[in-house]
């Protein structure tokens, strides 16, 4: 008997020590605490060397010289999925969910519900059940520089951990803008990760800035015309209400992530979605045909609950995907198709730019009472918000509306001289071919006018602003252009960046400022000849010159614009001025 008992002391001592093996710092601190770099990635690593479902690999490295990893959690034939990679394939028969966490590192809440619930998935098995039917991809810190430049100052409206990173990169970047442009050396990585393993379905961990209210969480996904319509149907009618309800159910207040319609006016002006920008992750996965969810947890609240929040959200999510597999992989698929099929063959028009209408719905939202006071430091009235709960009803405006729209070419053809623009164009996986030899076509062609760029820089960029006029002519087009197919699933990814009508095209972000700088100048005395030559030679130059005279005060009444109107009219103005280089074919058939 004495044995027996000895033997149960012993196997409960190492029990207890195995599972304090894996308590997460977060968990030791009682919940105030988080990783650091290192501490987390040792975790990783011992889920690898743990269990045979789990493999971390490195996929990038960042300017402070960290490695970029993430763990892959699947029970499919790694052999399989090495072959597949090797091939170009999709290496997965199951949905595969990427969770990228730390995309801003001071919001790190889902670096440690991750570390719990891959505990309970592959050490204590309780959550096994879920690899049956998915896989997972997790991104334990995506920008890792900015996580080790931690301090308990980093994030002024944020409740803990006790030291949390800083919001961009150790280059100042903000990755959460980077996502098509893709300036920095982790999200060169991050495009490439994600355009070799194709997820299924995305989520992207974060903390919100924001007023006061009840809910833990907040999220939101892509459901309107910047996604595909089998998609967005799909996330509103099925996604949405299962995550909402099985959330509530766990405990957490949840509600959709959303804007004030004027922020002096907080909840009195109403509430508001729209459709994200594609430099946003959910805006981006969007274009790639592929759902994806923002989770957003809320600053004020403490970071334990904010955790075990998240993780509600990820375990919800899991679940959700793992009882809708099949149909998760067909509409993506169907996506994919119906991208080229729609916007290249039957040449409809892709949205591109998004309004909200005046419609609104009046709903309860779950906050707190508040008064405003006037504020001796800033001169105006302040709002502060008390403990008291309350719900009010606010209008909701959601009713996102098409602004405008492009229509897709069989073809952008790109110079070579701007190879550039097709170095960044690998990184979201999109295919190219060159021309063998030189050839003359009937092209579609962009001419800028009213260029104005901004007065400061953006994430590192001088954005442009400028008014379109689209022509056409029959261009040379030398050996050795790059030629972008449509024809393939990235269709709209290729048309965002090279439509200069879209936010986040290369040349709205500055890629191509110096088309829009005159490099030759004249001289008055020479001008002065020409001008002469040129009105004697044609009657009706003079009479435009002579008209403008008479309509135009300002430009009556400046010397360097009357000459200036013959230079542009001369055959030594420079014709490529404010001409876009890239573009557009369509093949008649």
């Amino acid at each position: 008997m004495k044995i027996k008992l000895l033997l149960f002391l012993i196997t409960l001592i190492v029990s207890l020590n195995a599972q304090d093996k894996w308590l997460t710092k977060f968990e030791i601190s009682g919940g105030v605490s988080t990783a650091d770099y290192q501490e987390t990635m040792n975790y990783f690593q011992q889920l690898d060397f743990a269990s045979d479902y789990a493999d971390i690999f490195g996929f990038g490295r960042s300017p402070q010289g960290r490695d970029l990893n993430c763990l892959l959690v699947t029970k499919e034939d790694k052999t399989v999925i090495e072959h597949l990679l090797a091939e170009g394939k999709k290496p997965f028969k199951k949905p595969t969910v990427l969770i990228i966490n730390g995309i801003h590192s001071g919001e790190i809440e889902g670096k440690d519900a991750c570390m719990i619930l891959l505990r309970e998935i592959l050490i204590t098995k309780e959550k096994e059940y879920l690899l049956d039917s998915i896989n997972l991809l997790i991104v334990p810190i995506f920008n890792v520089d900015g996580h080790e430049r931690k301090s308990k100052y980093n994030r002024i409206n944020q409740n803990g951990p006790e030291e949390m990173g800083w919001r961009t990169t150790a280059q100042n970047f903000n990755l959460n803008r980077d996502w098509m442009k893709a300036d920095s050396p982790e999200m060169q990585a991050m495009l490439l990760l994600v355009s070799t393993w194709n997820p299924d379905f995305i989520i992207d961990t974060h903390t919100t800035n924001g007023a006061d209210y009840q809910y833990s969480v907040t999220y939101s996904v892509e459901k309107f015309s910047n996604i595909d319509i089998g998609l967005g149907d799909w996330l509103s009618s099925k996604f949405i209400p299962y995550l909402e309800s099985k959330v509530s159910q766990k405990g957490f207040l949840i509600f959709p992530y959303v804007s004030f319609k004027n922020w002096d006016e907080g909840f009195v002006s109403g509430i508001t979605d729209w459709a994200s920008s594609p430099r946003l992750s959910t805006g981006y996965f969007a274009l790639r045909n592929r759902p994806s969810l923002l989770v957003e947890t809320h600053m004020i609240k403490p970071y334990k609950e904010r955790v075990y929040a998240t993780k509600a959200v990820l375990e919800t999510s899991f679940e959700f995907i793992k009882n809708n597999a099949s149909e998760l992989l067909f509409l993506n698929e169907q996506a994919d198709r119906n991208s080229v099929k729609e916007f290249l063959f039957e040449k409809k028009y892709l949205p591109v730019k998004f309004d909200l209408s005046d419609k609104f719905e009046e709903i309860l939202i779950k906050g707190y009472e508040f008064e405003k006071v006037h504020s001796e430091i800033s001169g105006i009235d302040k709002i502060v918000y008390k403990n008291s709960p309350k719900d009010f009803t606010v209008k909701y405006y959601r009713d996102v509306i098409v602004r405008d729209s492009i229509q897709i070419p069989d073809y952008y053809i790109i110079p070579r001289e701007w190879s550039a623009l097709i170095d960044r164009m690998r990184y979201h996986g999109i295919k190219y071919l060159t021309t063998d030899f030189d050839t003359t076509l009937m092209v579609e062609r962009y001419r800028f006018s009213n260029v104005k760029l901004a007065n400061t820089s953006y994430e590192s960029r001088q954005r442009v602003s400028f008014d379109i006029e689209s022509f056409k002519e029959n261009v040379n087009i030398p050996a050795e252009s790059f030629i972008i197919p449509t024809n393939q699933r990235t269709i709209r990814i290729i048309a965002h960046l090279l439509e200069p009508k879209c936010e986040d095209s290369f040349v709205q972000w500055g890629f191509m400022n110096q088309i829009f700088e005159q490099k030759e100048y004249f001289e008055n005395y020479v001008m002065e000849k020409i001008a002469e030559e040129m009105i004697k030679n044609d009657i009706s130059l003079k009479k435009e010159f002579e008209v403008k005279l008479q309509t135009d005060e300002a430009f009556k009444n400046n010397p360097y614009e009357r000459l200036n109107f013959f230079y542009k009219r001369s055959p030594y103005w420079d014709n490529k001025l404010n001409i876009y280089p890239v573009m557009k074919l369509d093949v008649k058939n």
